[in-house]
């Protein structure tokens, strides 16, 4: 038994329910783009402002609500969100495809339908991954934790790798429709398993209203959980921005090899499934690496890692050639680290009555920097180039590695304070000539 309430037959549906989870949010995400040019036919002038437009939409919509769903999840508890969440996103992913008939029926573009069922869906699973989260927390301690947070992230890597690797060849083979009804079934699978398979083991927060006061102490108080915060902001996107931006510059530089959009989906599939199985192998590294060096050296070493692989897509110009593998091995080795890293301190540091309020206000500084960087991510890629979201995220992602390092400065100079002043009392006093004179 863990915590006294749950077995390891709750541990593993959990890890499944993240997979479930992971392989939903992925492909929704992936099939964007295929699915604007195919079903609405999206022109390439517009295709970078409208596909992130509508991710910075559904963004704003989290930003909203996400940190409000960590405090319900402190009121009534995770199971209930999940299951709640799934079954959202599972009915609006049903409807979809049929947003032109819907928009002509309503007198509105299928566009702007599309965007409303894309803002619905990301409601859903944004009730739904950040109580994985919070749930690891409640069912781990300081010690165990490192090690379940990489188990429930190797199962949620394999869900995004599986969804790259292979299941984003179902719009090649079966279409664009048949995808969506697809993602459809995994939801109501996710609201299944998280009814009948989970539990929810923290007592219920009786407060009324959102502890706004304490988390404003909190984060006043704990620089580290500042660190935590700053790296949610600025790596949270960094899938998002590969799974996006990578797919649009692969479909649409398809035209200039003559090459089929579904052919490009895929090969720009088979790229992003080789960063999730780098990532997947290195998080039970990862995981070891947090026990052993601590949280913030992971945070460092992850961010600089990333960023370093997001800045050298700078350097590559055409991304069917083998040099893209270069900087997408940077990124997939520090990925793992920027997500379980930050994620372990910030449980470490959130006091268990609050816990998904404090993670509620985490992702919410996550959801922030999403929309920001696909905001500003859009404009560069028609304006500044396909790599220039990449090299714009890098360096944000740098500049938190340099931030983590300057903690642990701070923390090694305050222990050799500490040591100076401690050795002047274990060493001897000199006797001086009077004192000799009184023995």
């Amino acid at each position: 038994m863990v915590n006294g309430k749950v077995d390891q037959n709750h541990l593993n549906a959990l890890y499944l329910v993240a997979a479930v989870a992971t392989v939903f949010m992925t492909m929704i995400i992936a099939i964007q783009p295929l699915f604007l040019k195919s079903i609405l036919g999206l022109s390439r002038e517009n295709a970078g402002f409208i596909n992130s437009n509508i991710q910075v939409a559904t963004e704003i919509a989290d930003l909203l609500f996400i940190g409000y769903f960590g405090y319900l999840s402190d009121r009534f508890g995770r199971i209930s969100l999940i299951v709640s969440g799934f079954a959202l996103a599972g009915v609006t992913t049903m409807i979809a495809p049929f947003c032109g008939l819907i928009g002509a029926f309503m007198g509105l573009s299928g566009l702007a339908v599309f965007y409303l069922a894309r803002i619905i869906i990301s409601l859903g699973t944004a009730a739904v991954w950040p109580q994985i989260v919070t749930l690891t927390g409640d069912f781990s301690n300081k010690q165990t934790r490192p090690g379940l947070l990489a188990r429930a992230g190797f199962m949620m890597g394999l869900g995004a790798t599986l969804s790259y690797a292979a299941l984003m060849r179902i719009p090649q083979n079966a279409g664009v429709t048949v995808s969506m009804f697809f993602l459809a079934i995994i939801a109501f699978a996710g609201a299944w398993l998280a009814k009948n398979l989970l539990v929810d083991i923290i007592p219920r927060m009786e407060a009324q209203s959102m502890p706004f006061a304490e988390l404003k102490t909190l984060l006043y108080k704990q620089r580290k959980l500042r660190l935590t915060f700053l790296a949610a902001f600025s790596s949270r996107n960094d899938m998002v921005m590969i799974g996006l931006f990578l797919m649009i510059w692969f479909i649409y530089f398809a035209d200039l090899l003559a090459l089929d959009h579904a052919e490009a989906a895929a090969r720009g599939g088979l790229i992003i499934g080789y960063i999730g199985v780098v990532s997947l192998i290195s998080i039970p590294a990862w995981g070891s690496a947090i026990e052993r060096y601590g949280r913030v050296h992971s945070i460092a070493m992850g961010m600089g890692l990333t960023g370093m692989g997001l800045v050298s897509f700078g350097f590559i110009i055409n991304p069917f050639s083998l040099w893209i593998l270069i900087p997408s091995t940077l990124v997939a080795m520090g990925q793992a680290g920027c997500l379980l890293a930050p994620q372990t301190l910030t449980l470490d540091l959130a006091p268990e009555r609050i816990r998904g309020s404090v993670l509620g206000a985490f992702n919410t500084v996550g959801c922030l920097g999403i929309v920001l960087f696909l905001f500003a991510g859009g404009i560069l890629f028609d304006k500044a180039g396909p790599p220039a979201p990449f090299v714009f995220t890098g360096v944000a992602n740098l500049l938190i590695m340099f931030y983590a390092l300057y903690i642990l400065s701070q923390e090694r100079a305050c222990e050799e304070d500490e040591e100076g002043d401690i050795k002047p009392e274990k060493s001897a006093k000199p006797l001086n000539i009077k004192d000799k004179l009184a023995i």
